[in-house]
């Protein structure tokens, strides 16, 4: 007998309930570790070497999801569509080809910004000058394999393996050893913490990769179907590729460009602001990890009510968890600040200003995973980047002359308006609402509109 189509739908928001709350007890885990990780760096360090950490650490995780070539996304999509259709050989072939893709990409990237800062050491203050530059390219490959590594194990349901080694244990081996080393009477640069960071993130992430073999998930290296893999999924994975370093572009380089025209040391207290206010995501991004895949699947079952209901779900529980937070914030928000030290409590301003753009991110919900799962990453693409792009430009004149106040204003403005637009183009043209009001669309017109 058929189960009814509204028990049916209640049992897949439970599972997906389920899973989110385990994937958000390991990111509450993670950003309590983070914030010990940040707190314990810029407690052990001058402003200047905080910053250029900061600054380095910025800049390697723009890189590297650039060298993730969009695979972390597209293996997302691949893995349940292909099983789906019933030929896991091709999702195994998509699996194998995408870690492919991560290796050779992150040595190209990190070869080829090594060179630059040896370049530029030899043209300006010498090479000592552009040591974390370097360093900042050893983290590039450990975290293209952190964000590859989890995606391939999420998209085949894992939540705690896929996300416990770069959430908790990486992130509670570094304070742990900067501790030690403090007590022994180490004290850390910038360019030294870049390299810890590196070396620890690697051997959790091999560690990753052949414990999930050994329990029986698939995971594989294989060069062998590169070539055809890329000559039928490349031009989409390009569009993966955009779309994330989009993203990540968005969360990073603010702090770059402050880097570059203000100071290093006011590129620390924005990455300090920024990773606070990013607390406020955390439920969100929890339950995106979950609900990607099966987005994907229910919506090319052509099943869009089931879509609709997991979606919806993920905003409201999203936002309400963002409203708390964001409370938190407009109160202890300074005393906050002041856990990474005295002079980062000034940037009470900046973590409100950054907090408000992320507040009305999360009440529009899982807009970019709803766009990449249904085949729509090229809209994505287009609509999102020509915002951040008019913002970053913006930034470029805005950030010289008013330093992190301005990046903060621009931030919130460009974040409100990209994020607007590509939810009012995804109830339009996909026909999923992916806002607080997703609730209030009807099946009908969903199902009218998908058409």
């Amino acid at each position: 007998m058929k189960m009814p189509l509204n028990t049916d739908i209640k049992a897949i928001v439970r599972s997906s309930l389920n899973k989110s709350v385990a994937s958000l007890l390991i990111k509450v885990m993670a950003a309590g570790l983070t914030y010990v990780m940040f707190v314990v760096l810029s407690r052990s360090m001058s402003e200047v070497n905080y910053g250029q950490f900061a600054f380095g650490f910025s800049l390697a995780t723009i890189l590297a999801i650039g060298a993730s070539m969009g695979q972390q996304i597209a293996i997302l999509r691949f893995w349940p569509e292909e099983n789906g259709n019933n030929n896991p050989k091709k999702a195994h072939e998509a699996l194998r080809s995408g870690w492919a893709i991560v290796i050779l990409a992150s040595i190209i990237i990190s070869l080829t910004l090594i060179f630059t800062a040896l370049v530029g050491g030899v043209i300006g203050d010498g090479i000592f000058s552009f040591l974390y530059i370097i360093a900042a390219a050893s983290l590039i490959l450990p975290l293209a394999m952190a964000e590859y590594g989890g995606s391939v194990l999420r998209a085949q349901e894992s939540v705690w393996i896929a996300l416990t080694p770069r959430d908790v244990l990486w992130r509670a081996g570094v304070p742990t050893i900067v501790v030690i080393l403090l007590f022994y009477g180490v004290e850390l640069n910038g360019s030294e913490a870049l390299l810890l960071s590196a070396v620890i993130l690697s051997f959790v992430m091999v560690i990753q990769f052949f414990v999930a073999k050994k329990i029986g998930f698939y995971n594989s290296i294989g060069f062998s179907s590169l070539k055809n893999y890329w000559n039928e999924r490349g031009k989409i994975s390009l569009w993966f590729f955009i779309s994330t370093v989009l993203d990540t572009a968005a969360l990073n380089v603010d702090i770059i460009l402050i880097g570059l025209f203000v100071a290093v040391e006011s590129a620390g207290l924005y990455f300090n602001a920024f990773k606070t206010a990013g607390l406020m995501t955390l439920f969100m991004w929890a339950i995106t990890l979950v609900i990607a895949p099966i987005v994907a699947k229910h919506y090319h079952a052509g099943e869009i009510k089931k879509a609709q209901a997991v979606t919806t779900f993920c905003a409201w529980a999203g936002f309400i968890f963002s409203v708390g937070i964001f409370i938190i914030f407009i109160f202890f928000g300074d005393l906050i600040l002041s856990l990474f030290g005295d002079t980062y409590a000034n940037g009470k301003t900046i973590l409100l200003l950054l907090s408000a753009g992320l507040l009305v991110d999360a009440a529009t919900g899982p807009t970019r995973i709803v766009m990449m799962m249904t085949g729509h990453e090229k809209a994505y693409v287009a609509i999102f980047g020509s915002i951040m792009l008019a913002g970053f430009v913006c930034m470029l004149v805005i950030i010289p002359i008013y330093g992190v106040l301005g990046a903060a204003i621009v931030n919130m403005i460009t974040r409100i308006i990209a994020q607007s637009a590509i939810a009012y183009w995804a109830k339009k043209k996909i026909g999923i609402s992916t806002t607080l009001w997703g609730f209030w669309t009807s099946s009908k017109e969903i199902i009218i509109k998908n058409k």
